[in-house]
């Protein structure tokens, strides 16, 4: 028999020896997608890997920060916390506080986490696949998808510890950096409203039930599951991790209210912050794109030489190699359902950061109207084609993919055609893409601790 001290010691040396097994099994190639709608509306996406005895299963649900009302912004966030602080007692099943639920899943081996981003709300699971263990598995994570007890002593403890790590997370450069810049960046849409202590002190227990009941039902839900079960054991599976939620008719619905767009910028916006730090802190930036777009494969070739490539980027060379100016400089797009910012970042010191900006913005402007040489878009496509295998090389990975496939309406061959709509881009391609997304004229600049 099993024991609980055998899979607190035991368990951890296995699931290393999956994780490798995992490694080479999952480089090899990408695998066939199934994709099925349940009756409650409930969308799977199921990816076989019966190599090793585990699963991995996301549940994800339009319930992220976009979602929060604008006087409680930061509600996703603290009802993905509470939904695990216990679980509400129903018949047949005895309540649970947090650390009761915690030995729960350590006993079985088992991993569960809840998390919110901007976009969506996200319920994890990671399970080995034998009989009777996944099944326990499933039935305690059906509980606390469906079952949360939403203590009110607790959340006034949550709510004032994440009060202080936000007031303390305030005293840091590259906090204060980072909030400006989104503010200035999204303007009043969602993506760029910030927790504070003032909004969650606007926020009760009552709202988190509201929220959870309107958002998390099994017809809004995208299951993506990779691992050791076969489509009608998923299909079984999926169907018991949403029981405990309210059931409705996937016709009944409804859809939830539309989120506005992100506005592009009509002007620069140039932020000077004063604060006592060793480095300038500088963020550059504009919105976006979002992840349906169409030149999402010219920008991630593109973005490669411009700043994402490391010590081969373009910035790097200029603004570090050829003038010293900084340690590191990046870019990067973060797209979303929404126009996820375009962003270069760097930290320099105080009396370097105007030739910094001035230097990083050069490059930009020049690479959006003239796009890659073909030695950089050979070197560009090099890495990211050749870096394919390590995207896809655990059960974990994948899992994301598929989640990425499913929560973008992505086609379901996306992992077997990524190469070749890598290859197939052009220096052409990227220049059209840079210029349609980017105004290097129209930027945000926001540089803290440059001083006087």
């Amino acid at each position: 028999m099993l024991t609980p001290l055998f899979f607190r010691r035991v368990l951890p040396c296995f699931w290393l020896g999956l994780a490798l097994f995992s490694h080479s099994l999952m480089a090899r190639a990408a695998l066939p997608i199934q994709h099925w709608t349940q009756a409650s509306g409930a969308k799977v996406y199921l990816v076989e890997s019966h190599g090793i005895a585990m699963l991995d299963v996301q549940i994800d649900f339009d319930a992220g920060g976009r979602r929060d009302p604008a006087d409680k912004v930061g509600l996703a966030s603290a009802m993905s916390r509470m939904s695990g602080k216990g679980l509400a007692a129903r018949p047949g099943a005895v309540a649970l506080d947090e650390n009761q639920l915690s030995e729960a899943w350590a006993d079985l081996g088992a991993v569960f986490t809840v998390s919110a981003g901007s976009d969506r709300l996200t319920f994890s699971m990671r399970s080995l696949s034998y009989p009777d263990l996944l099944a326990q598995s499933v039935a305690l994570a059906a509980r606390q998808i469906g079952e949360p007890a939403w203590p009110d002593a607790i959340w006034q403890q949550e709510r004032e510890r994440i009060s202080a790590s936000i007031r303390e997370s305030d005293t840091r450069p590259a906090t204060v950096a980072a909030k400006a810049f989104r503010a200035a960046v999204y303007g009043p849409h969602p993506y760029g409203l910030e927790t504070t202590p003032a909004s969650l002190a606007r926020i009760t227990t009552a709202d988190m039930q509201q929220f959870y009941a309107q958002h998390v039902q099994p017809c809004r839900a995208k299951v993506s599951v990779v691992g050791d079960v076969t489509r009608a054991q998923t299909d079984a599976l999926v169907t018991a991790l949403l029981a405990r939620l309210p059931q409705r008719d996937a016709a009944r619905c409804q859809a939830l209210p539309a989120v506005a767009e992100v506005q592009p910028l009509g002007a620069p916006v140039n932020r000077s912050l004063a604060f006592d730090s060793a480095q300038a802190h500088v963020l550059i930036g504009q919105p976006g794109y979002k992840r349906s777009d169409p030149d999402f494969f010219a920008l991630t070739v593109g973005n490669y030489t411009l700043g994402g490539g490391g010590f081969v980027s373009r910035l790097t060379t200029e603004v570090r190699e050829k003038r010293g100016l900084t340690y590191s400089v990046y870019s990067f797009f973060a797209p979303g359902l929404h126009a996820g910012a375009f962003t270069i970042g760097l930290q320099t010191r105080p009396d370097q950061a105007a030739q910094a900006v001035e230097v990083a913005r050069s490059v930009l402007a020049k690479f959006v109207a003239e796009g890659p040489t073909d030695a950089e878009l050979k070197a560009a496509k090099d890495n990211l084609v050749g870096g394919f295998a390590l995207r896809i090389d655990s059960n974990a990975k994948l899992l994301d993919n598929v989640a990425n496939i499913a929560w973008n309406n992505l086609p379901l061959d996306y992992l077997d055609t990524w190469t070749a709509q890598l290859e197939k881009i052009t220096a052409a391609d990227i220049k059209a893409a840079f210029s349609r997304k980017l105004q290097p004229e129209r930027m945000v600049t926001v540089v803290l601790g440059a001083g006087p």
